[in-house]
């Protein structure tokens, strides 16, 4: 352990000349403001292209970027008595990156204060990883406030609760991680953590991946396999190169929400399109649906193929392959530690998944669309079981190939 938690090429002195309080809170200004600059931005730029200026005014496109920002932080819109609550995913995905890079940054910054390592050892008591989130934080959710404020209006008011809530979320859950694993303090702290601990959050993130990453493949092929009626809804809305190009980034906001949809798809209980409908693999039950490019990848009405009801073996395999990429990491002879491993693992990314889920849908419109997204409940139930069997089955797997890959003892030689 090294005897101070300075970043590389810094030395402690260096670390401790800027004060943290101006360290966090400029961190918090910088990454709420460069995301809004960015759909300020896009919005005014679709603004010009769709008619030149002509209609409108400037304040109005910065308002619709400024919208678009807050719903990226969960704040919905309520458009003439109209609720519209869904969440672009894809936003909040690029929100997470960026304050993730700037807690990263912060927690380098803020290395040099507080104890060093070795009082931490010694029990001293460090608060510069809270006092630096809250104040990274506390910025952050007033920049968010602020924009809210200026862009309620009337016939559009976002819920200011919702907001704050979403940015302490992100903020303190992906910005506080950043400043722990940047200042050194996290790998102080795991490494206090039994291995059996770290080895299953190691698990669940791999399951969790690769449970994603087979969602997405599934909803690609499904969209391919449909890719003309994809393009027949975009030429029936009429848009020209602006509109059309601006569309296009509306829609890659919500590609995140999609790839969630096929996950609870493949999980079994699958996701509504509107109040009364039902996608899963083995009933689809849908009515009209919005012109929308990425509602091609639905399956037709009626009875299902035999085959699909099978495509629920998918998140075990996966949940199994995952943990048995993990073990990897750290591999165990163990049975009952490598069948603990993948369990929990599988568990607790099935509980992740159950919250992905939670957030992926909500309304979308008037009538029917106020009620679209997976079946939270069932989807984290059936996430826990196959996950977690996943997990097992590939636990066993990866201890028994260690367990296979040992050396053989020498026998012994009576004299």
């Amino acid at each position: 352990m090294t005897a101070t938690l300075s970043p590389p090429g810094l030395s402690p002195a260096e670390t401790n000349r800027r004060p943290l309080t101006l360290l966090a809170t400029v961190a918090g200004l910088s990454a709420a403001a460069s995301t809004l600059a960015v759909c300020l931005g896009l919005a005014l730029l679709g603004w010009f292209l769709a008619d030149g200026g002509i209609h409108g005014a400037p304040r109005d496109a910065l308002r619709a970027g400024g919208l678009g920002w807050l719903m990226g932080h969960g704040s919905g819109v309520t458009v003439q008595g109209v609720a519209i609550t869904a969440v672009p995913l894809g936003l909040t995905l690029l929100f997470g990156v960026v304050v993730w890079r700037f807690g990263l940054r912060l927690g380098e910054q803020v290395a040099g204060h507080g104890p060093d390592a070795d009082a931490l050892s010694d029990g001293d008591r460090d608060w510069t990883v809270p006092a630096a989130t809250g104040l990274f934080a506390a910025t952050y959710v007033v920049v968010a406030v602020f924009t809210a404020v200026l862009c309620g209006t009337g016939d559009l008011s976002p819920d200011l609760n919702a907001v704050m809530l979403w940015s302490l979320a992100l903020t303190c859950g992906v910005g506080g991680t950043g400043v722990a694993i940047g200042s050194g303090r996290a790998s102080i702290w795991l490494s206090l953590a039994p291995p059996a601990v770290r080895a299953s959050l190691h698990a669940a993130w791999s399951v969790v991946l690769a449970f994603l990453v087979a969602a997405a493949g599934v909803f690609v092929v499904a969209l391919a396999l449909d890719f003309g009626a994809a393009m027949n809804v975009m030429s029936q809305l009429h848009l020209d190169t602006g509109d059309g190009l601006m569309f296009v980034v509306l829609v890659l906001t919500v590609v995140p929400n999609a790839v969630i949809f096929s996950g609870a798809y493949l999980l079994g209980p699958g996701f509504l399109v509107g109040t009364g409908t039902l996608v899963s693999p083995s009933l689809v039950a849908i009515g009209p649906v919005p012109m929308f490019p990425l509602l091609a990848a639905l399956p037709d009405t009626g009875p299902t193929p035999a085959w699909t009801p099978a495509l629920i073996v998918l998140p075990v395999l996966c949940a199994a392959a995952g943990v048995v990429r993990s073990h990897r990491h750290s591999p165990t002879a163990a049975w009952d530690e490598g069948a603990l491993r993948g369990v929990v693992g599988g568990v607790l990314a099935g509980l992740l998944f159950g919250l992905l889920a939670a957030v992926a849908g909500g309304a979308v419109g008037p009538g029917r669309m106020t009620d679209v997204g997976p079946l939270v409940s069932e989807v984290l139930w059936h996430g826990i079981v196959s996950l977690g069997a996943g997990g097992l089955l590939g636990g066993l797997l990866a201890t028994w190939w260690t367990r296979r890959s040992l050396p053989e003892e020498a026998p012994t030689v009576d004299s």
